[in-house]
């Protein structure tokens, strides 16, 4: 009687001990199913999850998405513009030692209004092949016999845009802005003496930084050259320091 009422008793203890088990396994079930119910939850309910899930149309627009700050595709510049569409007849020709431009027709026959002042534009240029058809459209275009006659009457539309290489802060545009102001010079002589007051100011900033010293000096005599005794005085008003060529 006793061993059956022990025998018993292991049963119920083995039944309830399973019945136990079963139950903190079923529990722990619950909870793992809650936990990952509440994670899930909790990202798709973020604001990250939705808007990624459901994008707007402001979504565009926003900061995250386009950098204010990143480097953004540059609208190509007036002159690079008119060398595209062909507005420029001349284009480069690499060969294997030096370049050179190829002309649609001969620059003698060529119009200056607004070919040359076009060109003189094209000296602000930092890129490649805009820089090199600029510098030696300008020079080759003041090597036609007729230009004198065709550049003084441009040269109160001229100044100014050369005076924007002379200004600009690229070494290189100042360089290119300054030869082809000696260029120039030589072929308009005089004339230029009326407007060499709006560029000298610029050389004479310039002539501060040693390593422009010599070629704005040259360039100064050149100027005086070619302007006569008259632009003497005019470079002596700006640039006292300057000693004339003839002293």
């Amino acid at each position: 009687m006793q061993k059956s009422e022990c025998s018993g008793g292991v049963q119920l203890r083995n039944r309830a001990t399973g019945s136990n088990d079963r139950t903190s396994s079923s529990t722990q079930m619950k909870h793992r199913t809650t936990v990952q119910r509440s994670k899930s939850s909790s990202l798709t309910s973020s604001p990250e999850a939705a808007r990624r899930a459901h994008p707007r149309p402001s979504d565009k627009l926003n900061p995250k998405t386009i950098n204010p700050f990143g480097e953004q595709p540059r609208a190509p510049s007036a002159f690079a513009a008119i060398y595209s569409q062909g507005g420029i007849p001349c284009r480069l020709v690499h060969g294997s030692v030096k370049h050179r431009l190829q002309w649609e027709c001969q620059p003698e026959t060529l119009p200056f209004d607004p070919l040359l002042i076009t060109l003189a534009e094209g000296l602000r240029e930092t890129k490649h092949p805009y820089t090199f058809v600029s510098k030696e459209g300008f020079r080759e275009l003041l090597l036609v016999k007729d230009a004198p006659e065709k550049a003084i009457p441009l040269l109160p539309r001229l100044i100014p845009v050369l005076k924007a290489a002379l200004v600009h802060s690229a070494d290189e545009v100042f360089e290119r802005g300054l030869s082809a102001l000696v260029q120039l010079s030589a072929v308009v002589g005089p004339s230029l003496n009326g407007h060499l007051k709006l560029l000298l100011t610029s050389l004479s900033k310039r002539l501060m930084d040693k390593k422009f010293k010599e070629p704005i000096t040259s360039a100064l005599q050149k100027l005086e050259q070619h302007g006569g005794s008259a632009s003497l005085i005019i470079i002596k008003s700006k640039i006292p320091t300057y000693c004339s060529i003839c002293s």
